[in-house]
C-alpha cells in the first residue's frame, strides 16, 4: 500500500468531491480515480461510493479514514524525528567532565544546549581525565571535558580554557597564611601526587614546572582521588595540588589553597571526541563555542579549605 494512495483517499474523504480533491492534490481527476481504485483493490473493500449526484464514504471508508489519518500522522512524526536527529536537534549525548569543567564550562554550555536544542537529552559523568579518556575510546562517552595535552590521531579535540594550578596545604602548614609561594620552594617540601594515569596532563604540568625551576619534587605519597589527597594533606606535613577551581570553591575542611608563581603551573582543558561525530555531538560543540570563552583564575589571597587535587 502506497502512502500517496492514503493521501488521495483522505482528500476525497474531506472534500467529498473528486474535482476539488484532485485540484487540491494537483492531480488530474482520472489519476485520482485510479489511485482510489488501486487502494480499494489492495484492501479488498469499497471505501467510496459515488453517483452522479454525490460522493460519500462507505462504512468501511469511514472506519478506514480514522486509521489512515493515524498512519499518516505517525509517518510525518517519523520523518520529523529523523530530520531532527540528522541535524542534531534530538538525541542523547553522554558527557564526561572533571571538577573544573563542571564549575566553569559545563553549566553555561548545557544552558545554551537546552535553549537551542531542547530535544537533546544528556547523561553526565564526573571523573578525572584519565578514566574519561578511556571511556571515550571505549565508546561509553561521546564527549570528554578533560585536562589533556596535544590531541592524538585517534581523537579530535578543542582547547576550552587554560587552568592554573595551586598548592594545597593543611591549615597547620607554614604556607597556609601565605597568598602565594614561588614554585621553587617546593624543593624543600614533600609532596603528594595522584597517580599519573588519573590525569596525565595535570601530573605532567606539575613536573614540567619543577623542571623549569631546576628542582626535583620529593613525592612522598601517591593517591588515586581527591578525597585521599585531602586525608594525606591534613594528616602529614605535605603539599598537594589542585586546580584553581577547587581553590575557588572550597568544600573541604582543614585545608588552604596557595597560589604558585614563578612559574604558574597551568594545564589546558579540552573538549575531546571521536572522529566522525554524531550530529548531536556537533550540536554540543557548537553550544560549547557559543558559551565561551571560559576563564579560570587562582583564588585571590590564601583561599580556605579547597577539596584537594585534581582533574
Amino acid at each position: 500500500m502506497e502512502l500517496r494512495y492514503l493521501t488521495s483517499f483522505l482528500a476525497i474523504a474531506e472534500e467529498l468531491h473528486f474535482g476539488r480533491a484532485a485540484a487540491r492534490l494537483h492531480l488530474a481527476q482520472p489519476s485520482l480515480s485510479q489511485q482510489l481504485q488501486r487502494l480499494e483493490r489492495d484492501i479488498g473493500v469499497e471505501l467510496v461510493a459515488r453517483t452522479s449526484h454525490e460522493v460519500r464514504l462507505t462504512a468501511a471508508g469511514r472506519a478506514f479514514e480514522v486509521e489512515a489519518r493515524r498512519l499518516l500522522d505517525a509517518t510525518q512524526r517519523a520523518v520529523t524525528v529523523a530530520r531532527e536527529a540528522a541535524s542534531g536537534r534530538t538525541g542523547m549525548i553522554s558527557i564526561g567532565f572533571n571538577y573544573p569543567a563542571g564549575q566553569r564550562v559545563l553549566q553555561p554550555t548545557l544552558l545554551r544546549l537546552a535553549a537551542d536544542y531542547p530535544g537533546v537529552s544528556t547523561t553526565l559523568w564526573e571523573a578525572r581525565s584519565g578514566p574519561q579518556l578511556s571511556a571515550l575510546a571505549e565508546g561509553r562517552l561521546d564527549v570528554a571535558l578533560v585536562f589533556a595535552g596535544p590531541p592524538s590521531a585517534q581523537l579530535r579535540s578543542q582547547r576550552v580554557a587554560t587552568i592554573p594550578l595551586v598548592a594545597v596545604v593543611s591549615r597547620r602548614h607554614p604556607w597556609s597564611a601565605r597568598a602565594e609561594v614561588p614554585f621553587r620552594e617546593l624543593a624543600d617540601q614533600p609532596c603528594v601526587l595522584f597517580r599519573r594515569e588519573q590525569s596525565p596532563a595535570m601530573h605532567d604540568a606539575i613536573l614540567a614546572a619543577a623542571d623549569r625551576c631546576g628542582i626535583a619534587l620529593t613525592v612522598s605519597d601517591e593517591v588515586d582521588d581527591s578525597g585521599a589527597t585531602g586525608i594525606v594533606v591534613t594528616t602529614k606535613p605535605v603539599v598537594g595540588f589542585a586546580s584553581a577551581a577547587r581553590g575557588a570553591h572550597p568544600p573541604g575542611h582543614g585545608l588552604s589553597a596557595v597560589r604558585l608563581v614563578d612559574p604558574v603551573p597551568t594545564v589546558g582543558m579540552y573538549a575531546v571526541w571521536r572522529p566522525d561525530p554524531q550530529p548531536v555531538v556537533s550540536a554540543f560543540l557548537d553550544c560549547l563555542e557559543a558559551a565561551g570563552p571560559f576563564v579560570d583564575r587562582p583564588p585571590a589571597g590564601a583561599a580556605p579549605r579547597p577539596d584537594p587535587a585534581g582533574a
